[in-house]
């Protein structure tokens, strides 16, 4: 099973909406790497779910539950579904992200603008690690 983070605005679609639908297609990804990283994506796989702008944290743990297909709104990209696993104890912010020595290669640091980003497994030992403190 491979990690992920995933990007969203919590003013657009945020960790609440997502547990409160069960599920959604994460779809409008527009960015060839992002796009890459969601084609990658196996059934089972789990990724953070992260709030973008304003909060900047991890909040939740959602799984992918069926594999890339073309986005509905534009076949030139791609979409996965993914649904709640639960949310984190509390939320990770960047700042805890950038400030912890073993997380200084994680993409969102490194990439800091992609939406779609993987996750290595020592990472998200770290991450979770932050959110039960």
């Amino acid at each position: 099973m491979a990690h992920w983070l995933m990007k969203s605005e919590p003013e657009s679609y945020g960790w609440p909406d997502l547990v409160r639908d069960g599920g959604t297609e994460w779809d409008g990804v527009r960015n060839n790497a992002a796009r890459l990283h969601l084609k990658a994506m196996k059934k089972g796989d789990q990724a953070f779910f992260y709030h973008s702008m304003s909060d900047k944290a991890a909040v939740g743990i959602m799984r992918v539950v069926r594999e890339a297909i073309p986005d509905p709104k534009d076949a030139d990209w791609v979409s996965v579904r993914v649904e709640p696993v639960k949310a984190l104890p509390r939320p990770v912010t960047l700042a805890e992200i950038k400030a912890e020595p073993r997380l200084a290669g994680m993409e969102l640091i490194r990439q800091s603008r992609l939406s779609v980003a993987p996750v290595r497994d020592e990472e998200w030992k770290v991450v979770m690690e932050l959110a039960a403190r």
